[in-house]
């Protein structure tokens, strides 16, 4: 079973390293583990995201449903920095944030991203941390 000490691990294509890292690492702060010519490695808030280089990755206009992965915060000040760190550095925002399921239990606030590579990535925060899951 996973532990505090494991991390979930996601590789996603990235065009260009340059732009991956800006992004990642100067844009929402994640922490670089390692880089090498065909990839970096990435402290995804506590998780692991590696960009492995594909130039020629062209996902065409994204959409949010199926594909997007990010961080469901538990703590809703969490969300709210994040919200002002996106504001701060004028990150590229795919859809503004807003409630979804208003007035349900599984009532949360949600942002989605856009990184240079066309990835999408959700950050979210459920009113009833109960939902989280």
């Amino acid at each position: 079973m996973r532990t505090g000490q494991d991390a979930f691990h996601l590789a996603i294509p990235a065009r260009d390293l340059d732009a991956a890292y800006d992004f990642y690492v100067t844009g929402l702060g994640c922490k670089l583990a390692r880089r090498y010519p065909d990839r970096i490695t990435l402290d995804f808030f506590g998780d692991q995201v590696v960009c492995h280089l594909d130039p020629d990755h062209d996902p065409g206009e994204p959409r949010l449903y199926p594909r997007h992965f990010g961080v469901t915060f538990q703590a809703a000040e969490d969300f709210h920095n994040l919200l002002r760190l996106i504001e701060l550095r004028k990150l590229p925002v795919f859809q503004g944030e807003s409630p979804r399921f208003a007035g349900l239990v599984e009532e949360h606030r949600t942002v989605v991203l856009r990184d240079p590579s066309g990835n999408l990535l959700e950050f979210k925060h459920y009113r009833d941390p109960r939902m989280m899951y």
